[in-house]
């Protein structure tokens, strides 16, 4: 087994009992990633504390660490990643929310929000978006956690700066697209959670335990947590299994040589990119 401890975080910018965040821990042997903890964090405190409990991990985690060019360089704002970091870091929510949308009036209906060069082969959401999903907030609140406890970013740092924690950005829908295409898999909506779902979460369970996705890797999980993945309505467990998968899938680029963890060489080291995009 790879002595490389494996980390999928679903994650949340306000978490709470309810809604905490979801970590999957996992390891690697062969072309089998087993499954070896779920953990839940009700509060942002408690999520840097469990990444900052194990010394060294490759982590997929489900928010983004960029934001587009464009949108950048029409504010104004630093174009050195860590400077730009730094700089969104001391805004506050009200302040990003006017920003992005002071933006998106100038431009056209049908082009409001500006985009990553990753959104197109991941089927993302721009990384600006304030709602639906309000993943401009996850990367505020998320990112200067990362950088709390010493994570690095492949493809966004040189190579000579890595770090023993290795910070991913993965996307579990562009995963769980593969089993089910379009179909909802999950809602946080207690009436939405209905039969449909659970057998769209079941169908992506099974291709993942098969391992006839194209990350050629098999996901083995113990009986209870397959219930306890299953029937989690949110998706909130199977999302952090899906981003465990894409880490695992970034550890065998990295362990085959790839100097990136398979991200690409020639990526915006601005913007980021998603891990198996």
């Amino acid at each position: 087994m790879s002595d490389t401890l494996l980390l999928g975080c679903d994650f949340s910018s306000a978490p709470t009992r309810r809604k905490p965040n979801v970590l999957a821990w996992g390891a690697l042997r062969g072309s089998v990633v087993s499954l070896t903890r779920l953990q839940t964090c009700d509060s942002l405190a408690d999520t840097v504390a469990a990444w900052g409990a194990e010394p060294a991990w490759v982590g997929g985690f489900d928010l983004p660490f960029g934001l587009p060019r464009e949108l950048v360089e029409t504010l104004g704002w630093p174009t050195e990643w860590s400077a730009l970091m730094d700089h969104y870091q001391q805004l506050t929510r009200p302040e990003i929310r006017d920003a992005f949308a002071g933006f998106c009036a100038a431009r056209p209906v049908g082009g409001k929000f500006a985009h990553r060069q990753t959104d197109g082969p991941a089927g993302s959401s721009p990384s600006m978006k304030w709602v639906n999903p309000p993943v401009a907030y996850m990367l505020h609140a998320g990112v200067p956690l990362l950088r709390q406890v010493a994570a690095s970013f492949p493809g966004i740092q040189p190579a000579s700066q890595l770090t023993p924690r290795i910070a991913l950005e993965a996307y579990p829908a562009l995963l769980a697209r593969e089993a089910i295409d379009k179909r909802s898999y999950k809602s946080d909506d207690v009436a939405k959670q209905d039969a449909d779902r659970l057998l769209a979460r079941k169908d992506i369970i099974t291709r993942l335990e098969a391992g006839t996705s194209r990350l050629n890797l098999r996901l083995r999980l113990t009986h209870a947590q397959r219930d306890a993945v299953i029937h989690d309505g949110k998706g909130d467990a199977l999302d952090a299994a899906l981003c465990l998968m894409q880490a695992a899938w970034a550890l065998v680029q990295h362990q085959s040589g790839h100097p990136c963890y398979g991200l690409p060489e020639a990526l915006d080291p601005l913007e980021g990119w998603i891990v198996t995009a």
